[in-house]
């Protein structure tokens, strides 16, 4: 006797609405995972651009104030110790806004990101559990196809034993899920509001201290008040007389 193939079963053990809601859900999850995992690489990249900021304008002041120039002017090494003094002091509040932001926001993005295999998981789970269960239905339905002898009616309360279970426990992980994806969902609110705070209090703390640092600054070295605009008229006419000089002139 050949045995029979247990396909798809003719009984739908999941309403196409209850399937429908699962799929709705996890698809939001889903996107919230990119989401997060993309607004951590940006914040990482956006926190390394800043110290690399800083950094390059503390090293061009450095460089600056190194110059012989400094040697033989004194207003200008006075004006390169002026901006040296505020490019270190902004790299230091640019270092601590940075620390901030890697406690308050991109470490709490890294741990959020961390619960989404266990998530996965879950998911997995319930699907394992859904092909077990369609397999053994398909087996009751069947035995209860074949004719009603004794042998076929020990097999198909064989079959119905084994299927209980794993029926109970498909329906046991599909609520559990259902309850709880939709909350974990509308968690992610009261989870990210204090860290989005916390990013708008360390960007408003920094851009104060620069404003003061560079209030400062503009005190110490633009004692000619000139505009923009004077000070590009001065370059081009101090520009225009080195060119009048004979060792440039076009050949």
């Amino acid at each position: 006797m050949i045995p029979f193939k247990i396909g798809q079963p003719k009984k739908q053990i999941v309403s196409k609405t209850v399937e429908r809601d699962f799929e709705r859900e996890y698809d939001k999850l889903q996107k919230l995972e990119d989401q997060t995992k993309k607004l951590h690489k940006d914040m990482k990249k956006s926190t390394e651009a800043d110290l690399a900021m800083s950094k390059a304008a503390v090293k061009i002041s450095a460089d600056l104030l190194s110059n012989p120039l400094c040697d033989q002017d004194q207003t200008f090494l006075e004006s390169m110790t002026a901006l040296d003094t505020a490019m270190k002091r902004m790299d230091s509040f640019n270092q601590e806004k940075v620390n901030q932001i890697q406690k308050t926001v991109i470490d709490p993005l890294k741990k959020y990101s961390g619960v989404f295999p266990s998530l996965n998981m879950a998911v997995k789970r319930r699907e394992q559990a859904l092909q077990d269960y369609k397999r053994l239905q398909s087996k009751v339905e069947k035995y209860e196809e074949k004719e009603r002898t004794g042998p076929t009616m020990v097999k198909l309360h064989q079959a119905r034993e084994e299927l209980r279970p794993v029926r109970e426990d498909f329906e046991v992980k599909n609520k559990q899920l259902l309850d709880e994806m939709p909350k974990f969902y509308h968690s992610r609110i009261d989870y990210f509001q204090p860290s989005f705070e916390a990013l708008i209090r360390a960007q408003v703390m920094y851009f104060t201290e620069m404003y003061k640092i560079f209030s400062e600054l503009t005190d110490q070295i633009d004692q000619a008040g000139l505009t923009d605009e004077q000070r590009e008229r001065e370059t081009e006419a101090k520009l225009s007389e080195l060119r009048a000089l004979s060792i440039v002139a076009d050949d």
